[in-house]
This record gives structure tokens, sequence and C-alpha cells, in this order.
């Protein structure tokens, strides 16, 4: 069992940055593969970053990629989602994922991780 807890999400204006975090229990959490995903109101939750068990690979979502680093601490079971440039349209609650599988699997690509947090809001006025 993991569970996830985010912070670092409140308002900003555009062209600003914030620091997600997301803090994970359990033993095995240098295992997993961690995800970030987020969704706006009215929006299905979409993919935005994910990182590798070890932070040796990493993948983002056409729309942040160049703006946004996921990164992980696995020794203080930690991953992170840097954003900067932040857009009015990068508002959401977004939500750290966790699960065993490796990052390529289908289940994961799908977004179906098995451990989600409860989700900290970012909102980017214009």
């Amino acid at each position: 069992q993991v569970q996830l807890v985010e912070s670092g999400g409140g308002l900003v204006q555009a062209g600003g940055s914030l620091r997600l975090s997301c803090a994970a229990s359990g033993r095995t959490f240098s295992s997993y593969t961690m995800g970030w995903f987020r969704q706006a109101p009215g929006k299905e939750r979409e993919f935005v970053a994910v990182i590798s068990w070890n932070g040796g690979r990493t993948d983002y979502s056409d729309s942040v990629k160049g703006r946004f680093i996921i990164s992980r601490d696995n020794a203080k079971n930690t991953v992170s989602l840097e954003m900067n440039s932040l857009k009015p349209e990068d508002t959401a609650a977004y939500y750290c994922a966790a699960d065993p599988r490796n990052m390529l699997s289908g289940r994961l690509i799908r977004g179906q991780y098995d451990y989600w947090g409860q989700g900290t809001q970012v909102t980017v006025s214009s």
C-alpha cells in the first residue's frame, strides 16, 4: 500500500513558476513509476509527466514539454514537478500517482495507476 500527499499548489500569475511535491509512504517507493496528472473543471483527467523508478527516464505531455520538469528523490520518498512559464490553461487540480509497473506498460500509458493522491490546486491568472 502506498499513500500519496501532494503539496505546493496555489495561485500564480501567468509566466510564473510553482513547484509541486508529492510525499509517498511505503518502503517500496523507490521501485515505483511516478506520474503527475491534472484535471481542469469540466475536462477529463490528462497526463502531465512520468518518471521511471530510478529517475533515468522521463516523459511529458506535449502541452508542458520544455516548461515542466519531473524529478524524484528516492531517499526522501518524494517526487516533484517544477512548473515554469505557467499559462492560464495550466489551471487544474494536479494529482500524483504511483504504480509498480514499468512506465512503458499499457496500463500506465492509459493512466491506470494503482495509487493516487488527493490532489493540489494550481490556478494561473492571466
